[in-house]
């Protein structure tokens, strides 16, 4: 029987006779029935409360879920890792591509960008050049490409280039006179090249009034073109090939209107099933093998999932084939990442190895609270950085770069740079750069995360402290002292597991840590 009830006195109901003899009040009865109650509270309390060896040594219970965590990091790891490999060739093979489509299609490309744009122009002939250049290259891919690329359909399901120009309606501008009358309202057309057109006489669509560019008034001209390409470079690695789709645009911008256009060159790719694959070789039957290694990850996965109620949708998902890359990776690396915390819960029954769990728990409302103030500091510097310093510092375009940057301040990253890069054309901007610098340094690195690293180390020596002289106890703690049948919550190890180092222990080095 449970909880050592046999030991008991067990009372007999209706005033029978218990194992001692003669009857009893109804009231000791109920006394002695509160009494088991509360015994196999205490016991199965203890029982819950213990480490896996414990757990063994108690009720010679193996440590099977322990083993099922473990089974299953091995087999979501080998998932995670094959998927990154994976991964990584996909990565690749869009870079390459984009890296192909610029010396393609814009003229003089250098292979090396400039700035956030690929390279600019400053005549209109280098203007006219690169726009024909352009759609040139564009009609005789198959004839100039090392790689395995196709025309693809636009939005409008038409195969060619689109090309759009957008200016403002209407106006007039001589410089000279300091004369403007101009329009504000912008307008766009576009114009559709089919590859037809483009294989009669070039003149015909080059001498078009659609090309005649009035820069004056020009904001920027943009070249879409959908291609369709498939990367071999898998079948290598026994997988299936991937079919791509990439929209790419060439942007020609003169918003600025300061004599330099620059030209940006954008390629999205989409990854699609393909259609039809007729692949021969050892590549189908390792597919099979990879099928049947991806199933038996599920099943672990489901199994742990039961244990801990987790979602059902996440494995769900992982289960089936998906092409967006972005997602899968987001799924297994927080899978992955919960798999691993969710080790630690293991090595919060040990006192040599819970310091770390503890401290956490200990430091992070303090934490939480310190970094609630000490934000309200950090977004004053962000926004003020970003509107004083903005115009004259790359790092301080952008709101969520000059959180970055002073993010890498705070951690000592790059602050000569930071200092040297400020633009001296403002001799007050440049003075307030330095107060505003050297204010923040100072004031992050020397007391708020001084405090920040105090708070943590205080929580740490409470811990240790407690470790030493042992911790309060709490009332569950008190509850369980009072157990009175220890002795057979703790039995000798079998042979079977002699050899684990945690059952060679002694029942007294365990002890019950419980904080509230």
């Amino acid at each position: 029987m449970p909880c050592g009830v046999e030991a008991l006195d067990l009372p007999v109901r209706n005033g029978a006779p218990s194992r001692s003899g003669g009857p009893r009040p109804r009231n000791t009865m109920a006394h002695l029935d509160s009494e088991v109650k509360e015994e196999c509270l205490r016991e199965d309390l203890k029982f819950y409360f213990m480490n896996p060896c414990e757990k063994y040594r108690a009720r010679r219970q193996l440590p099977w879920k322990l083993g099922l965590q473990i089974l299953k990091i091995v087999m979501v790891t080998t998932q995670l890792v094959r998927f990154g490999l994976s991964n990584q060739l996909v990565v690749a093979f869009k870079e390459e591509n984009t890296v192909a489509f610029k010396h393609l299609f814009l003229k003089g490309y250098s292979g090396i960008d400039e700035d956030d744009y690929s390279y600019s122009v400053y005549t209109q002939e280098d203007v006219y050049e690169s726009i024909f250049f352009a759609i040139n290259q564009y009609h005789h891919l198959k004839n100039i490409s090392l790689g395995t690329l196709g025309y693809g359909e636009n939005e409008d399901n038409r195969i060619g280039l689109k090309v759009c120009k957008q200016h403002y309606k209407k106006g007039s501008m001589f410089p000279s006179n300091e004369t403007l009358n101009i329009d504000s309202d912008t307008e766009r057309d576009c114009l559709h090249i089919d590859l037809q057109a483009l294989s009669k006489n070039p003149q015909d669509w080059k001498n078009s009034s659609f090309f005649r560019l009035e820069f004056y008034r020009l904001l920027q001209v943009e070249i879409s073109f959908h291609l369709k390409g498939i990367d071999l470079q898998t079948i290598h690695f026994r997988e299936l090939p991937d079919c791509y789709i990439f929209q790419n645009t060439i942007t020609f911008d003169n918003r600025a209107h300061s004599g330099k256009i620059k030209i940006y060159f954008d390629s999205d790719a989409h990854i699609e099933e393909c259609k039809d694959l007729n692949i021969s070789g050892s590549i189908q039957k390792n597919t099979q093998y990879i099928l049947v290694f991806d199933a038996f990850v599920i099943v672990i996965c489901l199994a742990s999932l039961i244990l801990c109620t987790r979602s059902i949708v996440l494995a769900l998902k992982l289960r089936k084939n998906l092409t967006n890359y972005d997602l899968c990776s987001i799924l297994l690396g927080t899978s992955t990442l919960l798999v691993w915390v969710g080790v630690i819960r293991y090595l919060g029954y040990f006192q040599a190895y819970n310091v770390l769990i503890l401290t956490m728990q200990a430091s992070l409302p303090k934490v939480l609270r310190f970094c609630a103030c000490a934000g309200m500091i950090y977004l004053g510097y962000t926004f003020c950085g970003w509107i004083v310093l903005g115009p004259y510092h790359d790092k301080f375009e952008d709101l969520d770069t000059v959180a970055e940057c002073l993010f890498s301040l705070v951690n000592g990253d790059d602050m000569f740079a930071t200092f040297a890069q400020i633009q001296k054309k403002s001799i007050l901007v440049w003075l307030f750069s330095r107060l505003y610098l050297y204010s923040f340094i100072s004031l992050f690195i020397y007391m708020i995360l001084s405090l920040f690293i105090a708070l943590i180390t205080d929580s740490y020596d409470t811990i240790k402290k407690y470790q030493q002289n042992g911790f309060p106890d709490t009332d569950l703690q008190e509850f369980l002292k009072d157990c009175s049948s220890k002795e057979k919550c703790q039995k000798e190890s079998s042979a079977f597991l002699s050899c684990i180092c945690c059952l060679r222990r002694k029942g007294s080095d365990d002890h019950l840590i419980l904080i509230n």
